[in-house]
């Protein structure tokens, strides 16, 4: 479903809280597409973070020396949804955003 202006302009906050609390806007705007769609690219950044932050923390050493870099990634994909949010665009993360977890 596509979101109409009224639906982004409504509900612009709720897809800025998505990236940061993924299930807020699942459970508090079903109704409101857009953000459901930044709720389910938040919830597709939580899980990169997640097993990144995972098994980068198994692997000794070289995991240790890499996990900050990854984490800096995942802080630029957080804050390019958030800019995506904000400006009302519908758009993919780079690299994990073509990626469907919630239909």
């Amino acid at each position: 479903m596509i979101p109409t202006e009224t639906d982004i302009q409504q509900n612009k906050g709720m897809a800025i809280i998505a990236y940061i609390l993924f299930f807020v806007p699942l459970l508090a705007a079903k109704e409101s597409p857009y953000a459901q769609y930044h709720a389910r690219q938040g919830l597709n950044l939580f899980l990169l973070a997640l097993a990144v932050n995972v098994v980068l923390g198994i692997i000794p050493i070289l995991g240790w020396l890499l996990l900050p870099f990854a984490n800096i990634g995942i802080l630029v994909l957080l804050i390019i949804g958030i800019l995506a949010a904000a400006n009302g665009q519908v758009k993919p993360l780079p690299l994990i955003g073509k990626y469907q977890i919630l239909k």
